[in-house]
């Protein structure tokens, strides 16, 4: 096999495509460059495939090998574990833009691996192993119709940057991942600090218009390096099994479809598959079919269905408009010993938000290719079996857990304030106790409840919904506030986030080979007005955040210290810092700056700490008074510690208002009197007066 090597412009610098030298055993294999970031991308496809299975296998791995950086990784094993959350998010990412475009009926297993291989700490991996997936599958012999392409959009100074590297990245308003096919966008992420809607559109025909030079780039490759498609069956549902279901319960069928309760319709849709498998499954052994083909039957029927009734009847399943969002029900402070909760009901998904606040030793430390980061805002989603009625292993957090979680995530990063504002490690967990629909929209409402009822100063209450589509040719219909079942047989599910200015976060999942931008822009228009809509139910409740923080949340004070008198604080060996702590409990951080954080729950032993630290830390100040120890005593006069380590001066003439013939007379070792700062002279020399600091 040779080498063949493709190049193309993209971005501010040049983008290189190669295959044919390395694993050259995978169906496909593409090793994607731009700068010193270099991935490989490969795609394998099974002979066989497996009996009785009903769906696309299509598995997607992204992992980085910490040697790209030139790091060995941390640890006892040093060596690369489990995936990281990051891992996952960019799995996910290269895995949904890819799984719709596979051919209806395509049953073979694929795997998709992508390895970064030299990282460059400039240009992110994620785009660039997209693309490499793409290319990948599109050379080898897999039925896969692309290519697609892949950009990434940042906005600095009122103009957009294609393929901002990671300092453009942090200075952007806006970072969004755009990927689509010639004419259509298929999958969109992103997150922006409340850029106006029409601003993300420009972004999203920005980032589309420069993906082509991709998709250019992976057809000259096809062309010079590309394998014949394998042939394949087609694992299709029998037309006569739905002919002959059809015939016989379309009416049942139909009514199932009316009905509002999910309960009900599910409990209604298990009788009459129980009725339809027994029907053919005993009565009719010539043409005995399994219980997948009876469900994978019913459910087109059911599909067909739904769709008509949303196209033509402009009627949903619950009954509700084509604009209507469900009952939305909110609530703060439902859990009594926490630091903040919100409960947010939608329908029939419901979420309880709870957050916590913490210090810095709280903070989450993140080991990634770019380096080494602390997070002190985090958002943990959970969704456990019993939110959707079924008996499932409760396990660590999957694939789709860690992705909804980074999602409200995101929606509520551009709102918190920051450290000097609110010097807390923030974590907010989203526990989804019902779900039909949205449970991620769901999720970032009820945490921005929680967030306020905590007194997290946030700048703007955030709110999300899910828009879902139907479309047949040219007829379409944009759902506002999907349900599950809408979700489950539309072929969008379009969410967005944001304030009242703006939106936060945006993403962009189809079951179709993408929609264009008149879709887009209408959804958008659609989005704001359920946001707005929800904004108003949750301010209803709570209109900002509280101003006293809980009672049980630990009180964080901010000091401020000479840089130079950092060491004092800590002493030798921490020996300073480690005595305050022991004696009063509380917890100390000590930043580079000077900045001393001070945290407990007990404010006497707050109050106690904060004097021992500037006793350690504060220099002595001309008219101060001070409350000191007499260590020695001279004839001249007796010398005072008034702070740990400074000593000054009461020089005789200064112990009384009369005449002193022996310092004994007034003061003796071990005594504490009150003394005031006179002077402090070109040397450093305190000198203090007992009778001045006694005189009224």
């Amino acid at each position: 096999m040779s080498i063949e090597k493709v190049e193309v412009p993209f971005g501010a610098a040049s983008m290189f495509l190669e295959t044919g030298m390395l694993a050259k055993q995978a169906d496909g294999a593409v090793t994607v460059q731009l700068g010193g970031t270099i991935v490989l991308a490969t795609a394998c496809v099974s002979k066989e495939v497996r009996e009785g299975i009903d769906f696309f296998p299509l598995t997607v791995e992204y992992q980085e090998k910490t040697y790209a950086a030139g790091r060995i990784p941390g640890g006892f094993f040093k060596r690369e574990g489990r995936p990281s959350e990051s891992e996952i998010l960019i799995s996910r990412l290269i895995d949904r833009p890819i799984r719709p475009l596979f051919p209806d009926g395509f049953r073979n297993d694929v795997q998709v691996v992508a390895i970064v291989l030299s990282s460059d700490g400039e240009n992110d991996p994620d785009v660039l192993a997209a693309i490499g997936a793409s290319a990948a599958l599109s050379i080898s012999p897999i039925p896969f119709p692309g290519p697609v392409g892949a950009c990434r959009v940042a906005r600095i100074n009122d103009e957009f940057i294609l393929n901002p590297t990671y300092a453009q990245r942090e200075a952007s308003v806006l970072d969004l991942m755009v990927i689509g096919t010639r004419d259509k966008v298929i999958m969109i992420e992103g997150e922006s600090k409340g850029l106006a809607e029409h601003i993300i559109l420009e972004g999203l025909k920005f980032g589309h218009k420069h993906l082509q030079a991709a998709i250019d780039v992976q057809e000259d490759l096809v062309k010079r390096a590309g394998k014949p498609k394998m042939s394949f069956e087609k694992k299709t549902v029998s037309d006569k099994l739905v002919q002959s279901i059809r015939s016989v319960y379309f009416g049942r069928i139909k009514q199932m479809c009316s009905i509002a309760s999910k309960e009900q319709r599910e409990e209604a849709g298990h009788i009459l598959y129980t009725e339809i498998a027994q029907k053919f499954c005993v009565e009719k052994e010539e043409e005995k079919f399994c219980d997948t083909d009876i469900k994978a039957a019913l459910d087109k029927i059911e599909q067909e269905e739904v769709r008509r009734m949303i196209l033509e009847d402009k009627k949903r399943v619950d009954g509700r408009g084509i604009e209507d969002i469900r009952q939305i029900i909110c609530e703060i402070g439902v859990l009594p010993r926490t630091h903040g909760s919100g409960l947010f009901t939608r329908g029939q998904t419901q979420s309880l938000a709870v957050t916590t606040l913490g210090t810095r030793a709280d903070e989450q430390m993140i080991e990634a290719l770019e380096g080494k980061s602390y997070k002190k805002f985090m958002l943990h989603y959970s969704f456990p079996p019993f939110s959707v009625g079924e008996v499932k292993p409760m396990r660590g957090p999957g694939r789709r857990e860690i992705g909804h979680g980074a999602l409200a995530e995101k929606s509520l990063k551009p709102v918190m304030p920051t450290t000097d504002e609110f010097p807390y490690t923030v974590r907010v967990v989203s526990e989804i106790l019902e779900s039909n629909g949205s449970s991620s929209m769901a999720t970032v409402c009820a945490s921005s409840l929680s967030l306020m009822d905590a007194g997290v100063p946030i700048k703007e209450p955030v709110a999300g919904v899910a828009l879902g589509l139907v479309k047949e040719g040219s007829r379409h219909v944009v759902l506002s506030d999907i349900a599950g079942l809408e979700d489950h047989f539309g072929d969008m599910d379009f969410k967005v986030a944001g304030t009242r200015r703006g939106i936060t976060s945006i993403q962009l999942d189809l079951k179709i080979d993408g929609i264009g931008f008149d879709i887009i822009e209408e959804t958008l228009s659609r989005a704001y007005k359920g946001r707005i809509f929800v904004l108003d139910k949750m301010t209803a409740v709570i209109a900002g955040p509280k101003q006293e923080l809980s009672e049980y949340a630990p009180r964080i004070i901010n000091l401020k210290i000479n840089q130079e008198r950092i060491g004092d604080l800590i002493g030798p060996g921490g020996k300073n810092i480690r005595k305050i702590i022991e004696l009063t409990g509380v917890a100390i951080d000590v930043e580079d700056d000077g900045s001393v954080l001070v945290a407990s729950n007990d404010s006497e032993a707050t109050t106690r700490a904060i004097e021992m630290i500037k006793g350690l830390t504060e220099d002595a100040e001309v008219g101060k008074i001070y409350r000191g120890k007499v260590k020695r005593i001279m004839n001249f006069g007796a010398f005072v510690e008034i702070l740990p380590n400074k000593e000054g001066l009461v020089h005789i003439s200064e112990l009384a208002d009369k005449y002193v013939k022996s310092v004994e007379e007034v003061v003796k070792i071990g005594d504490e009197i009150t003394v005031k700062v006179i002077e402090i002279d070109e040397l450093g020399r305190v000198n203090l007066s007992k009778k001045q600091a006694e005189q009224k």
